[in-house]
């Protein structure tokens, strides 16, 4: 039977599976800090690895003597040095889509929270001299505004139907896409970047992170002064500096903010005293529900994985031999 090593907490339903396994001969180690030194000491026993958001570098890999799979409590996976488990032909796998919905649900309360300046209007309320805040008609309707979404994938496409409910105008980015064929439905492509930095009111980004961001001064420079943004995606993808100096002057008006460079970042932002920000620690695709389907499914990938049984639409580096495969 194999051995797992468990890196990151799991949703309860998650630990009963643990427990479940336990009792048909599976050995797990379950370590619940998410850092990679956490793991660093068990990783050479496990024959599996389900992980959360903690790097695993070709360091640690170097140290899995009997490690066959990696599989992500997710679907991203650039805190994992993918070239060195193809090295050592180890299979690195996620969840698919559990997450979606939750990510797209996040991001449309990202863009109406920006609108609506929820932060300045509770603390209106709270302070005593606050009241008046009122007066000065910050808010906005994202009724009849233009979103461009970025990445038109699987929670592209649930913002976009969510927004469509808001009475948007939406049209979206997604250059693979526009090459390979566009879905169906109302939302129209834009060809190029530029193209819908311009012409958005409003706009929100869902793409996988890169060696570069996507999102920089020169991009900030073609975008409508006020422009509300929202990221859900990775850090990275928006360069941090960029975004602050845009804050400041003016150029984005209001933001919303899931994700960063360095997570939990390890100094304060010039931006997290600006009430025009709404922040949170990397949770959109972090519900309850969402939170359950992902311990899950990480589990279940990696038994399938080695006994066989894996759908090969859920792992990663699919070119690697499954050959090591041992029942589960």
């Amino acid at each position: 039977m194999p051995h797992l090593l468990i890196a990151g907490k799991l949703h309860p339903s998650g630990e009963a599976l643990l427990e479940d396994l336990k009792t048909q001969g599976v050995t797990i180690d379950y370590v619940e800090e998410v850092s990679e030194e956490s793991y660093a000491g068990l990783i050479h026993k496990a024959d599996a690895m389900v992980i959360r958001t903690q790097p695993l570098s070709a360091l640690s890999i170097a140290k899995a003597e009997r490690l066959k799979v990696v599989s992500r409590h997710g679907v991203g996976y650039d805190s994992v040095d993918v070239s060195a488990l193809n090295e050592r032909q180890i299979g690195l796998t996620i969840v698919g889509d559990v997450n979606s919905i939750s990510v797209a649900e996040h991001a449309m309360m990202q863009l109406l929270a920006a609108a609506k300046r929820v932060l300045s209007a509770d603390h209106s309320v709270r302070e005593p001299s606050g009241w008046n805040w009122r007066n000065r008609l910050e808010q906005r309707e994202i009724s009849g505004k233009n979103l461009l979404i970025i990445g038109f994938g699987r929670i592209g496409r649930h913002l976009a139907r969510m927004a469509t409910g808001f009475g948007m105008t939406i049209r979206a980015y997604d250059p693979y896409l526009f090459e390979n064929g566009w879905p169906e439905g109302n939302v129209a492509p834009v060809a190029t970047l530029d193209e819908g930095l311009e012409w958005a009111d409003c706009i929100s980004i869902h793409i996988p992170k890169s060696d570069t961001p996507l999102i920089g001064a020169r991009e900030f420079a073609k975008m409508k002064d006020g422009v509300i943004i929202s990221n859900t995606a990775r850090g990275g993808v928006l360069c941090e500096k960029a975004f602050g100096d845009a804050l400041s002057n003016g150029k984005v008006g209001a933001a919303g903010i899931d994700v960063f460079d360095h997570e939990p970042p390890s100094e304060p932002l010039p931006y997290f005293t600006n009430d025009n920000v709404v922040l949170s620690p990397h949770i959109a695709g972090l519900t309850n529900e969402c939170g359950e389907r992902m311990a899950i499914s990480a589990i279940e990938n990696a038994l399938n994985f080695l006994n066989g049984t894996i759908d090969p639409n859920l792992v990663v580096n699919r070119q690697i031999s499954m050959s090591k495969s041992i029942p589960a």
